[in-house]
């Protein structure tokens, strides 16, 4: 598939675009060697948005390099993830109990709004990439209300890395129902101005789905 001709910077966010879903697809498997020259030929844009966006890759932890060798995409193994998620486990419950405090009655409506989306989808067929980003998203709307930059930056990339665990987990309708009874629970300690159970059910909500990644 070729990338739409651009200019300089939107050219090289269209191609790290077209790459990130290549392998959170499955289309480029873990250890895929990232080659600039091959990718450029075959996406038929140059070498220099190319690189740009390997690079921003590696940044990200979505792929791995080295020197002589090059970059190739990263693998994520069950050790790997665990590290990842004890670390997601903390922060998670950081940015929840840090967002009890700023959130506005219109903040509240809008993460319940997410959470009955997700509700009314768990009698649709599972959908792996719809699901993810649905959780991603209900994810991502939390921590931007702790109004902490660097611990949302540090999370998004703890996310985008246990993208490459390949898992089935979002096939099964358990695995859904549960994680929207947790998000309902996040949501409902966030509305009650409950900081410890914010961070508790955020905590525990992420301890579960590392549980429910592995056991897929």
């Amino acid at each position: 598939m070729s990338v739409p001709n651009s200019d300089g910077a939107l050219l090289t966010q269209a191609v790290l675009r077209q790459l990130r879903d290549e392998i959170f697809d499955g289309r480029m498997a873990p250890g895929t060697p990232l080659s600039v020259p091959g990718l450029a030929a075959r996406l038929e844009v140059s070498r220099s948005p190319v690189r740009e966006a390997v690079q921003q890759l590696v940044v990200e932890g979505l792929a791995d390099y080295t020197p002589r060798i090059g970059a190739k995409v990263a693998v994520l193994d069950a050790s790997m993830l665990r590290q990842v998620f004890e670390v997601r486990e903390v922060l998670d419950g950081l940015a929840a109990r840090q967002a009890t405090a700023r959130v506005t009655h219109a903040d509240v409506d809008g993460l319940w709004t997410q959470v009955r989306r997700q509700e009314g989808l768990l009698t649709a067929p599972p959908d792996h990439r719809r699901d993810a980003d649905l959780d991603l998203d209900f994810h991502t709307a939390v921590r931007s209300l702790s109004g902490n930059g660097p611990l949302c930056d540090a999370l998004l990339k703890l996310d985008t890395q246990a993208h490459l665990y390949r898992s089935d987990m979002w096939a099964h309708e358990l695995n859904r129902r549960l994680a929207v009874t947790e998000h309902r629970r996040i949501v409902a300690a966030l509305e009650a101005g409950d900081a410890d159970g914010a961070q508790r059910a955020a905590e525990a909500h992420a301890a579960g789905v590392l549980v429910r990644l592995l056991r897929s």
